[in-house]
């Protein structure tokens, strides 16, 4: 049986990625978590993993406390989940992490010859080039768990990648479709986290309501499927019904369909080759909605133009677009600063630093300190 570290697993891809689990009977060998010991004491005792990682020491400490006499071992710190998922022959590690953190263990699974599915699409938004070439190096693909990405790697199953002519990843648009930017003057976060399909984490909705987040998958998009950026589009397409499609050069277009239920590419990134019983909701044909299609707003909505920018100048542009997104969007669910000052500070970021490659991680993670520390300035922050 396939043996599972789950990454990430009180947050929403990581009780999902149990739930698959559960229903498909695979073991799992670690779990880790920031600080939510409610529920990750829960998992332990339902999966009874062999190691339990929490992130933050103080948490860490209460979990051993209430953990005594059980077999799981509990560690503490980034440090710590770094190193567990380097050991050999652990199996699939499912990243399911939020932001740029998620990009050492990434490296640090991978470096050890262990299967990633990955949901931290900042890892190879921030560092696509080392990832991708680790991962041909050991001769690992890197399965996607986020839908647009499971969606594309489904629709290329059985066919030549050479004759693709387009990916086209499809875009909810948010709870903000259709606004104007004095409408958006005022958004609360409250409002930003009420997303029309999806449950996610905070930072992710907020994200899709900005379309920073598509901007982040189609330079995903690139370092999975080794595409260029003119053949990607985005198209927003409000049902999530289609969860992305492929164009192939006769003019045939594959789309991969399915209810909204993130279960379906996390079970797939487990499973691929082959296909079992999910616990996910079945897509009823004659009851959904009829499905529309419209061209994103980039003009209001100006994440997107920002980072499809980053992607097309490459280098560490999209590093910087990464962090100053990251740090922007935690200024504003912590309340002080505007909506709109998320896009801004992006902008002003990227405007800010000078083209520059990269070869290390190091490089990568000191670009993002720096993207930061600029938005903070920037912002008054």
């Amino acid at each position: 049986m396939k043996q599972i570290t789950v990454l990430g697993s009180t947050g929403s891809i990581g009780t999902q990625s149990l739930d698959v689990c559960r229903n498909a009977g695979y073991p799992v060998y670690a779990l880790c978590a920031h600080k939510n010991i409610g529920l990750l004491r829960q998992q332990i005792e339902e999966f009874h993993p062999q190691y339990a990682v929490v992130i933050d020491e103080a948490a860490a400490l209460q979990l051993k406390a209430v953990l005594q006499g059980q077999k799981t071992q509990v560690l503490s710190g980034y440090n710590a989940m770094v190193q567990l998922v380097g050991q050999q022959g652990i199996g699939t590690v499912i990243n399911a992490i939020t932001g740029v953190q998620g990009l050492l263990p990434t490296v640090s699974a991978l470096k050890a010859g262990n299967q990633v599915a990955l949901a931290n699409k900042e890892t190879l938004v921030a560092g696509g080039k080392l990832v991708m070439a680790l991962a041909q190096e050991k001769n690992l693909p890197v399965l996607p768990i986020d839908s647009e990405h499971s969606a594309i790697f489904q629709c290329l199953q059985g066919n030549n990648k050479q004759q693709v002519e387009r990916l086209i990843i499809t875009a909810s648009g948010g709870p903000f479709f259709g606004w104007d930017t004095q409408q958006l003057k005022n958004v609360t976060p409250s409002q930003a986290l009420n997303h029309p399909n999806w449950a996610m984490g905070p930072k992710i909705t907020v994200d899709s309501s900005t379309l920073a987040n598509k901007a982040l998958e189609f330079i995903e998009a690139m370092w999975l499927f080794q595409m260029p950026p003119e053949k990607i589009q985005v198209v927003v397409h409000r049902q999530s019904i289609i969860h992305s499609m492929v164009e192939y050069g006769d003019g045939s277009v594959m789309a991969q369909m399915g209810a909204p239920d993130m279960r379906i590419p996390i079970q797939y990134a487990l499973t691929y080759p082959q296909r079992l019983p999910s616990p996910a909701k079945r897509l009823d044909l004659l009851s959904c909605p009829p499905l529309t299609f419209s061209q994103p707003d980039t003009k209001t909505f100006t994440c997107l133009k920002s980072g499809i920018w980053a992607a097309k100048q490459g280098g560490l542009y999209p590093c910087i677009f990464n962090g100053a997104n990251e740090q922007a969007v935690e200024l504003f669910l912590e309340g002080k600063i505007p909506y709109l000052s998320i896009s801004q500070a992006v902008e002003r970021a990227l405007e800010h630093f000078a083209f520059e490659e990269y070869t290390s991680v190091e490089q990568v993670l000191e670009k993002d300190k720096e993207a930061r520390a600029f938005v903070r300035q920037w912002l008054g922050q």
